[in-house]
């Protein structure tokens, strides 16, 4: 059983969107294998699913502004990993931090609250974590949203050469420059800021949480470690791909355009495998649902709404 541990209004509505009728999010915690799941939640329980997967290193709390915006028409639940946000993993799990851990502990998840079809939106780390959720049960996946979420080298951007260094030869001197680079408030506020048109318009508290969490002890270490293993998520990029055209999924791909991680090339290679994938790009970063979360809201349920996934198309949950 889950048990809500709050219950929290949203966050104040922008002015061009009407401020009633805004659905509540709850955040709860659930045993799945093994490990507390912490998650936010909102919407009605009969409504098609939609499951939000973050990225490194946020939590669900990247996701404050679209659950409200989505919740209306669907049941709209975001995890936070293993090693992430508020979810907890007792120190007897002796949990392995590998993205096939991440996705096994999520499927879980999604047993745990018995939920049997949903669609995906994945983002950085979501993308490999949800990608293998889709191919272990594709036929729960109704459709999939990636946000700067990547399955093909050819979205890899130069922003990349010092983990690949670390793939390459994983010494402790590799791992250093990582940790003394990436895992600090500056670079946490670079991600979130670079390729921004105005970065004072990043809400701080993003970045800020980010950094905090992983000051808890422990925590860059397990960071490192996922670092180190998503060139298990290039490797099977090819599997992947094999997903798309084998399951043909609904997909959209909408990108934060100057994303130094993940080029717009990502995006376009999907229509490779998936022809009639949807692809959007937007004046922004990695982080595009910090500057555009009312376009990915209106996205996706365009989207959505078109692929038959929607309270007035009639899919409900399972």
């Amino acid at each position: 059983m889950s048990k809500a541990i709050s219950r929290v209004t949203n966050p104040t509505s922008k002015s061009s969107e009407p401020t009633f009728g805004i659905p509540l999010t709850s955040v709860h915690k659930i045993e799945g294998d093994g490990v507390k799941v912490f998650y936010r939640a909102a919407g009605e329980p009969s409504a098609p699913v939609v499951l939000l997967l973050h990225g490194f290193p946020a939590s669900s709390f990247m996701f404050r502004e679209l659950i409200p915006r989505l919740a209306k028409h669907y049941r709209v639940i975001a995890p936070d990993f293993p090693g992430f946000g508020f979810t907890e993993v007792p120190p007897e799990r002796k949990y392995v931090y590998s993205f096939d851990g991440l996705a096994t502990t999520i499927d879980a998840f999604t047993q745990a609250l018995k939920i049997n079809r949903y669609a995906i939106y994945v983002f950085d780390y979501g993308a490999p974590t949800g990608f293998r959720l889709a191919m272990t049960h594709p036929e729960r996946v109704t459709a999939i949203v990636s946000q700067n979420g990547n399955a093909y080298e050819e979205g890899l951007a130069d922003a990349w050469a010092p983990i690949q260094k670390y793939w390459a030869s994983p010494t402790a001197e590799n791992r250093e420059v990582i940790r003394k680079n990436i895992l600090t408030l500056d670079g946490t506020r670079w991600q979130y800021t670079h390729g921004v048109s105005d970065p004072e318009s990043v809400p701080p508290e993003s970045y800020t949480l980010d950094t905090a969490l992983f000051e808890r002890p422990g925590n860059k270490d397990i960071q490192l470690d996922l670092f180190l293993d998503y060139a298990s998520n290039v490797r099977l990029y090819p599997q992947f791909q094999e997903y798309f055209r084998t399951s043909k999924p609904p997909l959209l791909a909408i990108w934060g355009k100057n994303d130094p991680f993940f080029l717009p090339a990502g995006a376009e290679a999907f229509r490779k495998d998936l022809p009639n994938a949807k692809v959007q790009f937007l004046d922004t970063g990695h982080f595009a649902i910090e500057t555009h979360v009312v376009e990915i809201a209106a996205a996706m349920q365009e989207f959505l709404e078109v692929n038959g996934i929607g309270s007035r198309s009639g899919e409900s949950a399972a």
